[in-house]
Order: structure tokens, then sequence, then C-alpha cells
């Protein structure tokens, strides 16, 4: 049975030597000959040492411990416990052994190994730590480059949990400004409301003054045509007081029928003078109203831009 890892085939004597230089023997008297006539636990020795000093992680080699899933399974778990950690460390073993290329590692190799096979199995294991050896030497001059690498990563850590925080503080004071926000929207909501309804009032307002106007227009039209006819009638009236001699009884006639319609006349112009001075306080209310409504009106929009101007 070949094996596919490239490198050279140690002695039982360079075997055990490495074994002690790498920290790896699984017995602290161990010779050449334990290596030439291997016992079945010399193989599970070296290579939970191994995977403890070079490969696992700290706590990642508790081999020993059974899973509830394993519990499970079996009557009387503790009868088992062995039998379970040694077939986990041969399922790592052959893992790691087909990685680096040693091909067709069986459970026979592990348990009953025969000289031959734990002579190849060592070897291929100790080639790979020379191999590691002489590429960490070779990466030591650049790590050598960057001694503060661990401060700076330090201090990365930090700036991150100082970010993390600062973003977890953020979001924490918009979470309690949310209520706050929301009420406020809801009051510029309102306010724009009430701007529609001053603006629908405004516009209505300005439509009456429009009509109160042309009332007025009207009122001045009538009080000139009376004024027009007053003069007239003072004519007239002129006129027959110049025929008054002639013919007494009928200019007196004439003149109290002139008196009556000029007496009517003049009361038409106190109704229409009445109504004249009625329509200009109406006016002069609605055009008040109207400057109130303005004002109003511009302080709703400066409250608006304020409150826009807070949320951006």
């Amino acid at each position: 049975m070949a094996s596919g890892f490239g490198f050279p085939i140690l002695s039982p004597a360079e075997i055990a030597e490495q074994l002690f230089q790498y920290g790896i023997a699984p017995v602290a008297n161990l010779r050449p000959e334990n290596i030439a006539s291997p016992q079945p636990d010399l193989l599970p020795g070296v290579l939970a040492r191994f995977f403890n000093s070079f490969v696992d992680a700290p706590g990642d080699g508790e081999d020993g411990l059974l899973g509830f899933s394993d519990l499970e399974v079996l009557d009387n778990p503790e009868h088992h416990m062995e039998a379970i950690r040694v077939l986990r460390l041969y399922n790592k073993s052959q893992a790691f052994l087909d990685s680096i290329q040693f091909k067709d590692f069986t459970l026979a190799d592990f348990t009953r190994p025969t000289p031959r096979r734990v002579v190849e199995v060592l070897s291929a294991l100790i080639n790979f730590l020379f191999y590691r050896e002489e590429k960490v030497t070779l990466l030591q001059p650049i790590v050598s480059e960057t001694p503060d690498y661990h401060e700076r990563t330090l201090e990365l850590k930090a700036r991150m949990a100082q970010l993390q925080k600062e973003i977890a503080d953020h979001e924490l004071a918009e979470q309690m400004e949310e209520p706050m926000a929301q009420q406020l929207e809801a009051d510029v909501n309102a306010l724009q409301q009430k701007v529609q309804v001053y603006n629908k009032q405004q516009l209505a307002l300005r439509a009456k003054a429009a009509v109160i106007n042309d009332k007025k227009e009207e009122i001045h039209r009538k009080i000139t045509q009376a004024d027009f006819e007053l003069t007239k009638h003072a004519q007239e009236n002129s006129r027959l007081m110049s025929k008054l001699v002639k013919s007494p009884e009928k200019v007196q006639r004439a003149l109290e029928e002139k008196k009556s319609a000029r007496a009517k006349l003049k009361e038409s112009e106190k109704i229409a003078m009445q109504n004249d001075q009625e329509k200009s306080a109406a006016l002069e209310i609605r055009n008040k109203a109207h400057e109130k409504l303005t004002k109003q009106h511009s302080k709703i929009q400066d409250v608006h831009e304020q409150v826009r101007t807070a949320n951006a």
C-alpha cells in the first residue's frame, strides 16, 4: 500500500529524536526500538499530542466528551466512551493525513499498525512539521516588519467598539426623538390645513371686496346723477320764480310740486348716503379682516419654515 506523501522515509532513530524535538513523544523514554516494534497506543498517543500542539485551537481538542446525540443511541454510554474517543481521533487523523497527501490511512493502521506503516505515518507527520517550520521561518521577516500589528488590531477593535456605541446611541436618540418628531409633523400638517382654510377665506373676502367696490361705484354714480338732477331742479326753480309774478297760483302749485319732488330726492339722497356709509364701513371691516388674515398667514409661513429647518 503506497503513500502519496513525497517526503523521504525516516529511520526509527530519527523519528524518535524528532518526536522529542517537537514535544509530541507519547512517553518520556521513547526509544527507536519502540518505533521499530510499536505498541497499539503509539500512533494514537503521537497524533493526539500533535493535534493539541499544532492543529487544534484551545478547547477544540475535547474528543473525549460525548454529545447528547451520541448518548441517545447508547444503552450504557460509559462503556463506549473510550471507543468513541478513539474513533473521533482516527477520523481527525485520517482527514489531516489525507490533506497532506498521505492516502489510505485505515482504522487498522490506527489501532493495530505494522512497523512499516508506523514509520510511514510518523515520517509523513515529521516531514509536515519540517515543512511547517520552513514556512514559518520564511514568514518571520514579514511578521517582524509589523511589530505593532497586535496593538493596531486592538486600536481598531476599540475604534470599532466606539463607533458601534455611537451608532447605538444615535439610534437610541432617534427612537427617543421619534414621538417629538411625529408630534411636530402633526402640528405642521395642522398648520398647513389652517393655511389652506385661510387662503380660501382670503379668496372669498377678495371676491366680496370686489362686489362691494362695484356697489360703491354704483352708489357714487347715483349720487352724481342726483347732484345733476338737483342742479337741474334748482335751475328750473329759478326759472319758475321768475314767472311767479305772471302766474302766482300756477307758479305756487308748480313750486309745491317741485318742493315735494326735491324733498323726495333729498330723502333718496340721504338713503343713498346712508347705504354708502354702511357699505364703506363694511368694506373697511373687510379690509381690516383681510389685513389680519394676511399677517396671520405670514406668521404661519414663518412657523412652517422653522419646522422645515428643524426637520432638515
